[in-house]
């Protein structure tokens, strides 16, 4: 047992010791997923693209998609629930395993509780490799949940609380880029 964990009180022994046990989990997952997300494109195939649209999502190639969506629905569980060492250690977590986070995902559902659940992936996500994706997948989950009639501003809101707010690319903090979103009149990016 390391000196951190001789010095905690019982209950957050056992935290650190699930979220250890969750960190291994989606590292063996990530590494599942890397040799099929890393596997070379022939870009001089005119139909590269058609391929790789049509081919089996990496997490059906590896066999691994109910472990991996599994995994990833105890991380947004321990992230919502966690106060901010732990949220920040599982942020880290999907930055180190960016096979696991890019690949992973729980579909929408058009209700309150499934556009939060979308927000909170993103949260722990945390811009992941671009913030230009994030942007655009917010913009689009945000036009979905309008769409489905979902009042969405205070949702926002609510993950904007439990994210980041370090600017890692120069285009503003997951907490900040939320903010924005739901400052905005309809509520969204553009």
């Amino acid at each position: 047992m390391g000196a951190m964990e001789e010095l905690a009180e019982p209950g957050k022994q056992t935290e650190l010791g699930e979220l250890a046990e969750l960190k291994e989990w989606v590292a063996v997952i990530d590494a599942c997923v890397e040799p099929i997300a890393t596997r070379p494109v022939d870009l001089t195939d005119p139909d590269w693209m058609r391929k790789l649209e049509e081919g089996p999502h990496p997490l059906d190639e590896a066999g691994i998609r109910p472990e991996a969506e599994a995994a990833l629905r105890d991380v947004l569980s321990r992230y919502e629930e966690g106060d901010e060492d732990v949220r920040a250690a599982l942020r880290a977590l999907l930055e180190r395993c960016h096979y696991f986070a890019s690949a992973t995902t729980l579909p929408f559902e058009p209700t309150p509780q499934g556009f939060r659940q979308r927000l909170v992936e993103m949260s722990v996500e945390d811009q992941g490799r671009d913030t230009r994706d994030m942007m655009v997948g917010l913009n689009g989950l945000c036009g979905q949940a309008r769409d489905a009639g979902l009042d969405i501003r205070p949702l926002l809101l609510d993950v904007a609380e439990l994210s980041s707010e370090v600017d890692k690319y120069g285009m503003g903090s997951t907490r900040g880029i939320l903010l924005r979103a739901a400052d905005r009149e309809p509520s969204g990016l553009w």
